[in-house]
């Protein structure tokens, strides 16, 4: 996997690259030369996080050096491959040079293939993973997890000292009959204009504050509560694109079921126009079996393009390209039934849903909270003051000043405000509680749901397994009869629905288990344990 980082701006242009450079994401890399970055005259190539290059990333890369790109190393190995690729361009080295143009006229070059990116095959596990790290989603709940730290620095910075550094300088002029409200024989009207210069710092330090404290503590649990968060979309996630991923599995399923029902159709087509030929069959016969190979071409169809939309789906969950193509690389593993390797009772279910702990973090700021405003009661103890160079006119007449104050705040009349603000915290805990037994007793259901149907499941699959078994003996035993004269052709087409319908059945079994494994593996909150991990 490669991830391209682009940052700065249209003169000076930084391109991160941290992965492997090799296989389709060459083709992503030189796609995103040609466009996004097409025209950037300071371009950068950060080289700092890729692991891995093949010939045809080096290819590329030389490429863009030539074309003014700056190939930045910090490690041996990225350093080792910027060395040779500018110690080609520059001392003009024809052999390694002539090998990379070989290399490019042999087609491992992104630029003469075909524009649409090489087909991405993908297993579950990758899926998954591709999911976590890229789907909008599970980004913007590390988003929301990156300002709840915020918020808690910004809770915590009221507990500290502030300090600051101020200057300023005013002009005065003051009336004093104004000031005093009457005139006075012999003294002037006014003062001034006379200059005030002051420059100095300035702190304030909370001695005992519990307000404050409180809601630093309540910023934390709500860190803790948005984790839980996190985690919760990002089992959705995966749950999501588990079961879109198994979607695609049983399209493939169906797709391959389907051509060779019509390769079977086919045959007995063509069988059928040979009896006839030879005088055994009839037209009739014929005709039956012609039908019966336009319906399963029909399905055939269809498959087809329930798999296509399927995972168009899939690569949206995955936030891909809208160019690039999916391939599924466990379509064999479909048709297995393994045991699901998760703890299936209720308290790890309990145990282990981020929903619960979101919510059981999300009470306990909620009642850090309340204490909060209960603790507006309480005086609140503070010091400050400032240092300063104070004087007239200029600063070199300044001489230094400074305030010290100790300051309490003792609350007597708030009009209700305290007892409001403790009584609506009060009743979001409440409410929260509500919600917990709520989710409890979803978690409940969600975990027995899943039991039965994987209990169910397995069995299903037991029962369509046989039925196709015996559905596919059907079919031999009256093309034998077909052959033989014995019967007409209806006996094969019936046992061609026969084995359509056991298909059919044992496909969406398999589905159904391999479904109700993931569902039990999302109630019990074990969803990236078991499949991306």
């Amino acid at each position: 996997m490669l991830r391209i980082t682009v940052t700065g701006d249209s003169e000076t242009r930084t391109c991160k690259l941290e992965g492997k450079v090799c296989g389709p994401w060459v083709a992503e890399l030189d796609h995103s030369w040609r466009t996004e970055l097409a025209g950037s005259p300071g371009l950068v190539v950060d080289l700092g996080g890729v692991s891995f290059v093949d010939a045809a990333g080096k290819a590329l890369l030389a490429r863009m050096h030539a074309r003014g790109a700056k190939l930045l190393a910090s490690t041996p190995f990225t350093q080792g491959i910027v060395d040779e690729i500018v110690r080609c361009a520059g001392t003009g080295s024809r052999q390694w040079c002539a090998a990379l143009w070989i290399l490019l006229l042999l087609g491992f070059s992104p630029a003469l293939r075909a524009q649409a990116p090489a087909t991405l095959r993908l297993t579950l596990h990758d899926a998954v993973q591709m999911a976590l790290q890229q789907n909008p989603q599970v980004q913007i709940a590390g988003l929301n997890l990156a300002q709840s730290e915020e918020d808690r620095k910004i809770s915590r910075s009221g507990l500290l000292p502030q300090a600051s550094l101020g200057a300023f300088e005013q002009v005065h002029r003051v009336n004093i009959q104004a000031l005093i409200g009457i005139p006075f024989p012999g003294f002037p009207q006014h003062v001034g204009p006379y200059e005030v210069f002051q420059a100095g710092p300035g702190f304030s330090v909370p001695i005992f504050d519990l307000t404050l404290w409180r809601r630093w503590q309540a910023s934390k649990s709500n860190v803790t509560s948005t984790t839980a968060q996190e985690q919760t979309v990002r089992e959705q996630v995966a749950a999501l694109v588990v079961s879109q991923y198994l979607g695609g599995l049983r399209a493939a399923a169906d797709v391959k079921s389907a051509q060779s029902r019509v390769d079977l159709a086919q045959a007995l087509f063509d069988q059928a126009g040979d009896l006839k030929k030879n005088g055994v069959g009839t037209g009739i016969d014929v005709l039956r079996a012609n039908v019966e190979l336009q319906n399963e071409s029909q399905r055939l169809i269809n498959s087809q393009t329930q798999l296509k939309t399927t995972l168009y789906g899939l690569a949206r969950l995955l936030n891909l390209k809208p160019e690039q193509n999916i391939e599924l690389a466990d379509e064999m593993s479909f048709f297995q039934t393994p045991a699901i390797a998760v703890d299936q009772s209720l308290e790890a279910a309990l145990a282990n849903r981020p929903e619960m702990k979101a919510l059981a973090a999300r009470r306990e700021a909620l009642r850090r909270e309340q204490e909060a405003a209960r603790a507006e009661r309480l005086p609140k103890l503070s010091f400050g003051g400032n240092w300063a160079y104070q004087g007239l006119t200029t600063p070199a007449a300044a001489i230094p000043t400074y305030v010290y104050s100790g300051n309490l705040d003792v609350p007597l009349f708030t009009g209700g405000r305290i007892q409001a603000q403790v009584a609506h915290a009060a009743l979001e805990v409440r409410k929260l509680d509500q919600q917990r037994q709520e989710q409890t007793n979803q978690i409940v259901l969600d975990v027995k749901t899943a039991v039965a149907q994987l209990e169910s499941a397995r069995h299903e699959v037991d029962v369509a397994n046989l039925g196709v078994d015996l559905a596919r003996e059907e079919v031999t035993q009256a093309r034998d009869r077909f052959t033989a004269g014995v019967a007409n052709n209806i006996e094969v087409i019936s046992a061609q629905d026969a084995l359509s319908r056991a298909n059919d059945n044992q496909i969406q079994a398999l589905y159904r288990y391999n479904q109700a494994r993931a569902d039990l593996a999302r109630a019990t909150g074990q969803m990236q344990n078991l499949y991306s991990r």
